[in-house]
């Protein structure tokens, strides 16, 4: 069985543990559960990243407000546009594919006839310049607030710039979804917990809305003027 070491004096949740493979390597597990492969070396200074922060809509703002942190926005182009939080940085971790190999081709085809068509989704691909784009604006210090509507590409960008060195950064957990109306300020034409609809879904959520406005209409004449409810059946010509 291989020797399992405790943490040197100083460290904080941290196991060195070593592993057989035809060499010595130890493998380092920090307190997050990140595994670091490596040769075996003691080195004075070794630092543990912080953990990303996960906060709900109320503790955000307070991050904002009290703390000074500044926010970035994550979203692809057309849900920042229809909302985004006043003075925030807009980064996307996903851009608009608009490669024209064949197979992107079959996919976007695809993606526009049932995504796209449906939520208003658009057809992306990871932005492979993300990291860089943040780098060369804030330093590793800066105190970053990711978002994104979901909540799901805030958490994978939050990670990404986690292990690009930045020390100080949180998400709203479920996203801007989850964001009530006047927590922020806010630009757009819609609220911000709405900037992820879009598509066949809002319109049949607005001819719902119709329907069930119509139907209530109708039970209430029938039920206050049924005489009158009487003759307009009659009226109806009989199948």
């Amino acid at each position: 069985m291989p020797p399992v070491f405790p943490p040197p004096v100083g460290f904080c949740n941290v196991t060195l543990k070593f592993i057989n493979l035809g060499t010595s390597w130890l493998v380092l597990k920090t307190h997050n559960a990140r595994a670091v492969p490596g040769k075996l070396r003691w080195r004075s200074g070794l630092t543990i990243k912080a953990e990303v922060k996960f906060v709900n809509a109320e503790q955000a703002k307070e991050l904002v407000t009290v703390d000074g942190y500044t926010v970035l926005d994550v979203r692809d182009k057309t849900q920042f546009e229809r909302a985004h939080i006043k003075s925030c940085y807009h980064v996307p971790l996903f851009v608009e594919n608009q490669d024209n190999d064949p197979g992107t081709i079959v996919k976007r085809t695809l993606h526009n006839n049932f995504s796209g068509l449906f939520f208003g989704l658009p057809f992306t691909k990871p932005n492979p310049n993300f990291v860089q784009t943040v780098k060369s604006q804030f330093s590793p210090e800066t105190k970053l607030l990711v978002v994104c509507q979901e909540g799901l590409r805030s958490a994978a960008a939050a990670n990404k710039l986690e292990q690009a060195g930045f020390s100080n950064v949180a998400c709203i957990t479920s996203g801007l979804q989850t964001v009530k109306p006047g927590t922020f300020d806010s630009v757009g034409s819609k609220d911000l917990q709405d900037a992820g609809k879009a598509g066949l879904v809002t319109i049949q959520g607005k001819i719902s809305t119709v329907l069930g406005t119509i139907l209530v209409c109708a039970y209430l004449f029938i039920t206050f003027f049924p005489d009158q409810a009487e003759k307009i059946f009659q009226l109806v010509p009989a199948g």
